[in-house]
Formats: structure tokens, sequence, C-alpha cells
């Protein structure tokens, strides 16, 4: 028969959060979880930022504004932190479901005051963090709040049910970050965006199909559309004027998640604006029949012309040097002279 590669059977969560609420929003996604793996799922997406919702204000309110000083410092205090008692949780209810879990979660460096970055946590049918990936640029009203993400969260994950990617809202579309994942053989894709679109664009539906299916047909890989839901709640605390109220009220512009496949085809969906998990089973053998007409990553491509660098060493942002004057440290201030006997680094990590 030869080698053959699995069928699975995928889930997009479309939910909204219990906005600015981490510990009720994290019941809630163990919740959906285990659901979708009662119902079989074996790769399950969630949507940008579900934990403890994105930052939407800015879209309505002013950025400098009181409310959105507000929501800016709940959504630090209610920020996930990697490993941490809600990744513990969430690897509990993946344990439970026998399933891949890539949700989003506004993730904060443990024993910080203050930075955060938009993030998608990969956890495992064994219950653990196995990867994450920050956003690498943060999109309009997110630059107030998220910092960048690193480069080393480009990467495809190997797992038994197909090599598993994911990136971040407006990532789905960036050329180079798509070809770096294609480049490692994705099959099976999740694209999280967010609850709504910002103001003159496409609605989050059409933008998610767009994406979806742009990155599908390039990757020859399946895409889950994990698309955000909007709820009166979040609907009360966004809007700033009677005019957002009416936006906020328009179902069109949230939900839509989908599932696309390897042509570019929508396997299942796009939903509407409720709330739901959306399922469909997938071939991965279909991967194996589009890419051996066009693999980018192979022979449909030619690296005497084009050749990719991507930095896998981060930045960062402190690094202590030590400085010995006549056999002892000195520290800035302390008199001591410029010239060194010896110099040692070590980074913090």
């Amino acid at each position: 028969m030869g080698d053959r590669l699995p069928r699975v059977k995928v889930a997009a969560v479309q939910a909204a959060p219990v906005f600015l609420e981490r510990e009720p929003t994290v019941e809630k996604a163990c919740r959906l979880i285990e659901e979708a793996g009662r119902a079989g799922a074996r790769v399950i997406g969630f949507p940008e930022g579900f934990i403890p919702g994105h930052p939407l204000w800015y879209h309505f309110h002013p950025a400098t504004g009181e409310r959105s000083r507000e929501y800016a410092a709940r959504l630090f205090r209610n920020a996930v932190t990697v490993p941490g008692p809600e990744t513990e949780a969430l690897g509990e209810a993946a344990k439970r479901a026998g399933a891949w879990v890539v949700v989003g979660a506004c993730e904060k460096e443990p024993g910080t005051a203050g930075t955060l970055y938009n993030s998608l946590l990969f956890i495992s049918p064994r219950g653990r963090v196995a990867h994450v990936h920050r956003k690498l640029t943060p999109t309009v009203g997110e630059r107030l709040v998220h910092a960048p993400g690193l480069p080393v969260g480009l990467r495809v994950l190997d797992t038994e049910y197909g090599r598993l990617s994911g990136l971040i809202c407006g990532e789905n579309s960036n050329p180079l970050a798509v070809f770096v994942l294609l480049s490692q053989h994705t099959m099976i894709h999740v694209a999280s965006w967010p609850n709504l679109p910002g103001r003159r664009m496409l609605s989050r539906s059409e933008r998610a199909l767009l994406a979806g299916r742009a990155f599908a047909f390039t990757a020859k890989a399946f895409v889950i559309n994990a698309c955000g839901a909007v709820d009166d709640r979040m609907r009360e605390m966004l809007a700033y004027t009677e005019e957002d109220r009416e936006f906020l009220g328009r179902p069109e512009l949230s939900g839509g998640s989908s599932v696309v496949g390897p042509s570019g085809e929508v396997v299942a969906g796009p939903m509407g604006p409720e709330e739901g998990i959306l399922y469909a089973e997938v071939d991965l053998d279909r991967c194996v029949d589009e890419r051996t007409v066009h693999d980018f990553a192979g022979h449909y491509n030619r690296p005497d012309v084009f050749e990719l660098h991507v930095r896998t060493r981060s930045p960062r942002m402190v690094r202590w040097v030590e400085e010995e004057f006549e056999g002892r440290p000195a520290w800035p201030g302390d008199g001591q002279q410029e010239e060194t006997t010896t110099r040692t680094e070590r980074s913090l990590t």
C-alpha cells in the first residue's frame, strides 16, 4: 500500500471569552476542549487572545482615556504565565480530550509587571505546553499593550496527527511567515482570529476565509480558521458611543470560522456569528496529492534564485557584564576607572 497519512477530525472553537476574566475564561476553554474531544476532535483551534480576551477597546475608546487604561491593567492582571495554573488546567483538559489544543492567550513573563505578548499556546495530549508562538508584530491597538514576538515561535510541530503549525490574525497573510511554515511541511495549520475586525475592514468571516484559502492553497495544508465571537457583556464593555453600539450589534462582523482544504476549497463552514464548535474530518493524504503539483518548499521552487534567511537567536533586553578592578567587581557609580582587567558576560534568561 505504501506510505499513508492519517485522517484526522479537527475542530474550530468559535466563542466569546468571559472578557478580561482569566479564571472563568479558562474554565470555559476547558469545557469546550472536553466537548470537542468527546466529539472525536484531535486538533482543536481557538481564537486569538481568547484568554482573557483581546484588546478590542482600542477600536472604540480613546487610547489614553480612563477606560482604556483600566482595561489594559485588567488585561495584564488576567494574563497567562507559561507555565502556570492556567496552563496546568488547559493541559488536563487536553489530556482528557486526547487532543492537541492551540489556544490564543495574552501572555506575561513570570515575575514581571507590564509587558505582554499576543501568544498561541500549543498544548499536547499529554497535557504539556509543547510550544509557544508570540505574534511577531502587534497590529493597530495591540501595539499599545503587546510586545513583538520572537523568531523561535515560527516552528512546525511533528505530532501523531500530522505536522501542526499556527499563526495569529494578519500573520496568516505574511508571505515570509507563511513560507517559513510551509518550508517545514505543515499539514494542519491553526489560523487564530480575534472577535471583530477594525472599522472599514472586511468582515471577520470574509477576511479569515480569504487568508485561510490563500494559506491553504500556498502551503498545500488544511487550515482551521478559528474566529472569535462577541457576547452582550463584551458589547457593553467595548461601546464608547451609540455609533459603537450600533457597529457592535452587526452580527455579520464576528464569527465566520471555517476549515479549508489544501486546494483552497472550503471543507466546513463558514459559521455565522453564534458560539459553537465547527468540525471537519480531513485526509492528510490530500496534502501529498497537491504537493506533487506545487511544492513551494521543494521541486516547485528555485533555491538558486531565492533564499530566505531566518534568525533563530532571540535578542535579550538585559545583559549583565561583570567588570573586575583590582580583584573585585565594579558596579556603575562606584567610582572605579573604566579600564578592566577581566570581563565576563552572562545573559539573563
